[in-house]
């Protein structure tokens, strides 16, 4: 159980010079009483905009990178935050509006629900391409670029990932620990790379629709060229992945590891 507060879930939500989106995403949190079952940590990843002052006004919980460090450090930083903290349950979720907080309750309530074999998800992917999911536009490069992503994860899986490339993401103890540690765990974009991972570590990952907005304010990490150059990184890492977790066989080596690290304490 959590030290804080009797509260066994941190919501974790990186941000970037975010100053005009911020206060939205923290509002909704305190009007939608998620901070009553739920603390929340920002780690702001040195913006260089006014994120810094709006967060620390509002009195939440806040950890500010010296320099841009990338989303990907930013997660990790999250992670270890709450291991050391003592929570049994993370949820990410990105600071520019698009994750409607609505969610968070459910994907809550999925991590401590069992399947029909009495096993709990480890991981819950907010997904924008399931049946009930909020209609959510997308380029035509991000939608070859996930419908890719997702065809190679099924060919080294057999699972079939609708949205590989969520950022809204519900993670139990033992995968938010294993992230903590995870010497490969990408700075930039852990995405399907990472889902592609832990599938071959064997965690049980589950899909639920999720409730997603159009970004209002900002630019997106994402703008511009950086969706093809994206697209020719995560395939290259994705590549990489298979290579080294089903070829070489360090997906076996890394779950018992992870297995290991999260035995004594108990799920649920």
């Amino acid at each position: 159980m959590s030290c804080c507060d009797e509260k066994d879930l941190l919501v974790i939500i990186p941000a970037y010079n975010e100053e005009k989106n911020i206060s939205t995403v923290l509002d909704a949190l305190e009007n939608m009483h998620v901070t009553d079952y739920a603390d929340t940590l920002v780690i702001n990843d040195s913006s260089s905009d006014n994120t810094n002052y709006i967060v620390r006004e509002r009195k939440f919980a806040l950890v500010t990178h010296v320099f841009n460090l990338g989303y990907g450090s930013a997660l990790q930083l999250g992670y270890k935050y709450a291991v050391r903290r003592g929570y049994r349950y993370v949820i990410q979720m990105d600071a520019d509006g698009q994750h409607d907080v609505c969610n968070i309750k459910t994907i809550y309530d999925a991590l401590k629900t069992p399947d029909s074999d009495g096993h709990y998800p480890d991981i819950v992917l907010g997904s924008r391409y399931l049946p009930g999911s909020s209609p959510f536009k997308v380029s035509a490069v991000k939608k070859f670029a996930y419908s890719l992503f997702s065809f190679m994860i099924w060919c080294g899986t057999g699972r079939k990932i609708k949205d590989p490339t969520t950022g809204l993401q519900g993670l139990n103890y033992r995968t938010f620990l294993s992230y903590s540690r995870y010497n490969r765990f990408d700075d930039k974009y852990p995405d399907a790379n990472i889902i592609l991972h832990m599938l071959l570590c064997g965690y049980r990952i589950v899909e639920i629709p999720a409730v997603m907005h159009q970004r209002q304010f900002g630019k997106s990490m994402h703008s511009g060229l950086k969706p093809v150059m994206y697209m020719f990184r995560m395939t290259y890492s994705i590549l990489a992945v298979l290579l080294r977790d089903k070829v070489l066989g360090e997906e076996k080596r890394a779950g018992e590891e992870d297995n290991l690290n999260a035995s004594g304490y108990a799920e649920h």
